[in-house]
């Protein structure tokens, strides 16, 4: 008889405070994919579900259903219509029988109806699947509950922020769940939730505090019946009880190794808890930095780094507190990409390339869930070019994909080159900008509404790197002052000292 897997992906990171509605169509340009769509989708990508896709395929006489592929940007609350579709398509294929299920998941999913996305998920399966061997891939700024570690057999997150070992995660998953099948191991779980809303900007694995965790996490994993070790940095603007960083071992049949070492490593991350704490700088401090960088040696741009409204944690992509910062204090010869707004995208193509365009309102348009609002700032300039704004990634990070960006402009103000777009997207490829006919290496500056994800492409290219948060705050910020968390559990460090 065949070998039935289930094998699915739903990933959303829900930042509770976004102003950006998550429907069922921001599952994909088109809405999720759905059966065969979904296989197509992502067989032969650089993904957990791509990964678990290989290796269903090495297993003799498999038969593989792949009910759903679900991707969307990050952004606010699931809408609960669409959490349910998404959820019924999984249960669905696990309810008609199957031999094994594999799951890629993000671990900071927020639901109307349920707060737990991905716990409230595997719960469901579990009621249906009780004894079917399940694996589940995780982001490293998932928030793991109690619900997830019990419902399932294997839990491994990535190892890098910026993410490029997507599918290494998957890879890694799904081996230590055909070893579970074929009776070489029998994994054992065990999770420590810790007391720490750490911020994202400080979870960037090639320094600091993140990188020394995860070094005891690979460290742990070269011991003796250690299968895995996951360290995972949590998403603190997902606003639920169990949001905050967590530490999952998996064991081969040892509850008290998985127990030892977690707690090992999750009094380590305690113990250097002011490691994964950022203090955001004023605002002009940050671009005084910047002015000094670009007149230094080397050669390219200074990046500056707009975190408080970064696409890849909900933000709306359209704020503009950084960029009319920046120009209030001088800064010039600036490419900014992208700036979100459909609105004027509009009238920007109906202008027409090389108009005149006069007190244009540009960006501000979302208002901001819980923050001081800034009114959109008339500008004045010419339209350089007009495109469709697709474009092919290089890499590292999603490498192959298409972009698209919607139908795009290229705004000349006289100090700055501004992209704008008719949807949201986070600047993780030199595509952003030469796709548009602009050399980002050229520029004095580089505006990038991005954490981490420009990193890899972007630093090389660049003379020096400045971080820039809002003084008013926006959809990311990093000051949590600006955010009124409701629901996490306390205390937590650092909204409680102690």
């Amino acid at each position: 008889m065949p070998f039935k897997i289930v094998i699915a992906r739903v990933n959303h990171e829900t930042n509770t405070f976004s102003p950006i509605a998550t429907p069922l169509g921001a599952f994909g340009l088109l809405g999720p994919e759905w059966g065969e769509h979904a296989y197509r989708d992502q067989k032969g990508a650089r993904t957990a579900m791509g990964a678990f896709l290989d290796i269903a395929e090495s297993i003799p006489e498999a038969a593989i259903v792949t009910p759903v592929a679900a991707m969307a940007y990050p952004s606010g609350t699931v809408a609960g219509d669409a959490y349910h579709e998404i959820s019924e398509a999984i249960l669905a294929a696990v309810g008609q029988g199957c031999d094994a299920i594999m799951l890629d998941l993000h671990g900071a999913m927020v639901s109307e109806g349920a707060d737990d996305g991905e716990g409230t998920l595997l719960e469901k399966i579990r009621s249906i699947a009780e004894h079917v061997p399940m694996c589940v891939a995780l982001d490293l700024h998932g928030n793991v509950t109690e619900k997830m570690v019990s419902n399932c057999d294997i839990i491994v997150s990535f190892k890098t922020y910026p993410h490029i070992d997507m599918y290494e995660t998957g890879a890694h998953a799904g081996r230590l769940l055909l070893d579970m099948i074929q009776g070489r191991a029998k994994p054992v779980m065990r999770w420590c939730q810790l007391p720490l809303l750490s911020h994202t900007m400080k979870s960037n694995t090639s320094e600091g505090a993140m990188q020394r965790a995860v070094a005891a996490a690979k460290a742990a994993e070269a011991e003796r019946g250690v299968l895995a070790v996951s360290v995972l940095a949590g998403f603190s603007l997902a606003d639920f009880k169990d949001a905050g960083m967590s530490v999952v071992v998996v064991a081969d049949n040892d509850v008290d190794l998985s127990s030892t070492v977690a707690e090992r490593i999750a009094r380590q991350i305690l113990d250097d808890r002011d490691g994964f704490i950022y203090a955001s700088e004023p605002l002009a401090q940050s671009l005084a930095l910047a002015k000094e960088l670009a007149t230094g040696s080397g050669s390219g741009p200074v990046l500056l780094l707009d975190h408080s409204d970064n696409v890849m944690s909900g933000g709306s992509c359209d704020t503009m507190d950084v960029l009319m910062a920046a120009l209030e204090a001088g800064l010039a010869d600036i490419a900014v990409g992208p700036i979100c707004d459909p609105e004027a995208v509009a009238q920007l193509v109906k202008a027409g390339v090389g108009a005149t365009v006069r007190d244009i309102a540009l960006g501000n348009k979302i208002p901001r869930t819980g923050e001081r609002h800034s009114q959109p700032p008339h500008l004045s300039g010419v339209v350089r070019t007009i495109s469709d704004g697709d474009f092919n990634v290089t890499g590292p990070i999603y490498t192959g994909s298409t972009v698209h960006m919607g139908r795009t402009v290229v705004l000349d103000i006289g100090t700055a080159d501004i992209i704008v777009t008719e949807e949201r997207i986070e600047p993780y490829d030199l595509g952003v900008f030469t796709s548009v006919g602009i050399d980002p290496a050229a520029k004095s500056f580089l505006l990038l509404k991005s954490r981490m994800y420009c990193r890899p492409v972007f630093v090389p290219v660049s003379k020096g790197l400045v971080e820039c948060d809002s003084d008013i705050g926006g959809p990311t910020s990093s000051n949590y002052a600006n955010f009124s968390f409701r629901k996490v559990r306390r205390p937590i460090f650092p909204l409680d000292a102690d």
